[in-house]
């Protein structure tokens, strides 16, 4: 469980998590969100079709080609990619909305959406985490594994996972998640130092003038 809220306020972080697919990022970010319920998840938009048990709003916003596009022409999208033949992105104004409520927001994105975010005017609130696999190998049997594609999907996905993990690099800390358990104590280990980053706690400079005006009374 996630310790207990700060009373000072803080500023919200842009947790981004990223890997190749099959590496854990998405066990890890629902793991998360449970250690700390009041994290918001960033229900990314997309204009591929529903998959089996998806539902609008709470796994996607599933969204026609145009209407996407729409959205990024108006500036409504922090980030947004075309990966295997359909766009996905973040809706700006619910992140926005959070963010300024001091509360932080989880993202299940790729290298280019973690740039993005990263050069936007929210960058300085970003948290960067990549995932890699233990082995190639065991990344293949992760995806046969989990049954959602077919061979030929799985295919292309191993063929992109060296691209994602080529920009490993980019990221603030990367973890090797080759046990769940272990890599999941290390997240929230450094979520929770971040948390606490001078940066993210503007009432900081307000306290310290208190116990300055405080300690001249002592004085006399």
């Amino acid at each position: 469980m996630a310790d207990a809220a700060p009373a000072m306020p803080r500023r919200g972080l842009l947790i981004i998590l990223s890997s190749p697919s099959g590496a854990g990022k998405s066990t890890l970010a629902r793991r998360l969100m449970d250690w700390d319920p009041s994290l918001q998840f960033s229900v990314s938009a997309t204009t591929r079709a529903p998959r089996p048990g998806e539902i609008d709003g709470e796994h996607y916003h599933f969204l026609t080609e145009s209407a996407f596009k729409q959205m990024v022409a108006d500036g409504a999208m922090l980030e947004h990619a075309h990966v295997f033949g359909h766009f996905y992105g973040s809706p700006l104004a619910p992140v926005a909305k959070a963010i300024d409520a001091g509360l932080d927001v989880l993202f299940d994105i790729d290298w280019q959406g973690a740039q993005q975010i990263r050069n936007s005017a929210m960058g300085r609130n970003t948290l960067s985490i990549f995932l890699l696999p233990p082995s190639i190998p065991e990344l293949k049997r992760r995806l046969i594994s989990r049954g959602q594609d077919d061979p030929g999907v799985i295919a292309q996905r191993m063929h992109k996972s060296w691209d994602e993990i080529s920009h490993w690099d980019g990221y603030d800390y990367v973890l090797v998640n080759d046990d769940l358990d272990t890599t999941f104590g290390r997240l929230t280990t450094i979520v929770t130092a971040e948390r606490l980053r001078r940066e993210q706690q503007p009432g900081l400079a307000a306290h310290v003038r208190g116990l300055h005006s405080e300690f001249q009374e002592e004085q006399g």
